[in-house]
C-alpha cells in the first residue's frame, strides 16, 4: 500500500482488531487494487473517499457520474480526476444499469453506492437478468463493529436490505454473515440468534425462527458456524448475563455474528451502537457476485468507506472455505 501520510491513514499497520478500521485496512493489505464502479459519484462523500481509498492502494476506481461534477469536485480536491477512467452519465438509474453490467462482465469486482438511492442501485443488480444473482442466495447487509466494552469485532445483520425476513430469508442472511467472517478470519465463527428473550414463545415468532435455524444448523442447512438462539441481546453478549439467567450456551459472551429478528432491530441496534456509543463501523452487501459497499449518506465518515472497500477486497481476495 502508499505510504502517503495524510488524516485517513493514522495507525494503518496496526494489528489490534479494537482499532478496527486500521484492523480492517490491514486485513487487505497485500492484494493489488480492486476494480471497482464509484455508482454516481456526484457527491463529495462518495468521491473523496473512493480517491483515498484509492490513493491507499485498495481499489481501483472507475467513477461513473456526471463528468463536470466530478471535475469540479475534482479540482476542489486539487486532484487530477483523468488519471482515473470516467464514464459520464447524468441519470443516477443509468449508472446503476452501467455498473450492473459491468459486475457482470467482469469488468469490476465491486460496486460503490454514490448519489444514488439504495432502492436505485440494487434494483439492477437483484433483476433476474443482472446475472449478479447467486441460485437459491438471498442479497443481504453485513455491518462490522468495534465496541469499547467488546473483546473483538461484531458482525451485524441485517439491518440495511431484508425488512421482515422469513426462515428461508434468515437462513441466507446467516449465511452470507458466516462466509464473510470466514473469508476474512478463516475460521468457524460463533453466531447469536438475537430476541427479547431466551426461552421459545410462540407470541414471538423470532424466537421460533431462532429456534428452527439452530436445528437447521444441527442438519446442515447452515454451515460452518457455531449458531445458537434465541438469545437476549444481554445473555449474548455477556456470559455473566448468561449465567445468572441460567443459559448455558457456546455462543453466550463469545459471539462474532449478531442476526437481528428485522431491519428495525438491527437498524436501529446499529446507530444506537454509532451515534450513541462512537463506535467504529463498516458496512458491506453479501450474497451477489460482487459485493456492494453501502452505508449511509448520513454516515458521511470517509474512514468508514475505505474500510468498507477493504473488507470487499479481503472477501473477493480469499477462499471462502476453512
Amino acid at each position: 500500500m502508499s505510504t502517503n501520510q495524510n488524516s485517513y491513514q493514522l495507525h494503518l499497520n496496526s494489528e489490534d482488531p479494537k482499532n478496527l478500521y486500521a484492523h480492517l485496512i490491514h486485513i487487505a493489505e497485500g492484494f493489488k487494487p480492486m476494480k471497482v464502479a464509484v455508482v454516481h459519484a456526484n457527491d463529495m462523500f462518495s468521491f473523496e473517499s473512493s480517491l483515498e481509498a484509492a490513493k491507499m492502494g485498495i481499489i481501483d476506481p472507475i467513477f461513473i457520474g456526471t463528468k463536470s461534477i466530478m471535475e469540479k469536485m475534482s479540482s476542489q480536491l486539487k486532484t487530477d480526476i483523468n488519471q482515473y477512467e470516467i464514464i459520464d452519465s447524468d441519470d443516477s438509474i443509468q449508472s446503476a444499469i452501467i455498473a450492473t453490467q459491468m459486475a457482470k462482465e467482469n469488468k469490476v469486482k465491486a460496486l460503490i453506492k454514490g448519489k444514488i438511492h439504495t432502492d436505485d442501485l440494487m434494483l439492477p443488480i437483484v433483476s433476474r437478468t443482472s446475472g449478479l444473482r447467486v441460485d437459491k442466495k438471498r442479497i443481504s447487509h453485513v455491518f462490522i463493529v468495534s465496541a469499547p466494552n467488546y473483546h473483538k469485532p461484531l458482525f451485524l445483520t441485517d439491518a440495511a436490505i431484508n425488512i421482515d425476513p422469513d426462515l428461508n430469508t434468515k437462513v441466507s442472511i446467516i449465511q452470507n454473515a458466516i462466509d464473510l467472517f470466514i473469508s476474512i478470519y478463516k475460521r468457524k465463527p460463533k453466531v447469536a440468534i438475537i430476541s427479547a428473550v431466551e426461552t421459545v414463545t410462540e407470541r414471538l415468532p423470532s424466537t421460533i425462527h431462532a429456534a428452527a435455524l439452530c436445528k437447521m444448523t444441527q442438519r446442515g442447512q447452515i454451515i460452518n458456524g457455531i449458531v445458537d438462539g434465541p438469545l437476549a441481546f444481554d445473555n449474548a453478549i455477556s456470559k455473566e448475563a448468561a449465567i445468572s439467567k441460567g443459559v448455558e450456551s457456546e455462543v453466550s459472551g463469545d459471539p462474532d455474528i449478531l442476526v437481528a429478528p428485522n431491519i428495525e432491530a438491527g437498524n436501529m441496534l446499529y446507530k444506537q451502537m454509532r451515534y450513541m456509543s462512537n463506535i467504529e463501523g463498516a458496512g458491506i452487501v453479501v450474497g451477489a457476485k460482487v459485493p456492494v459497499i453501502l452505508t449511509s449518506r448520513s454516515e458521511e465518515e470517509i474512514m468508514s468507506r475505505i474500510a468498507s472497500c477493504a473488507i470487499a477486497v479481503a472477501m473477493q481476495n480469499n477462499n471462502n472455505s476453512i
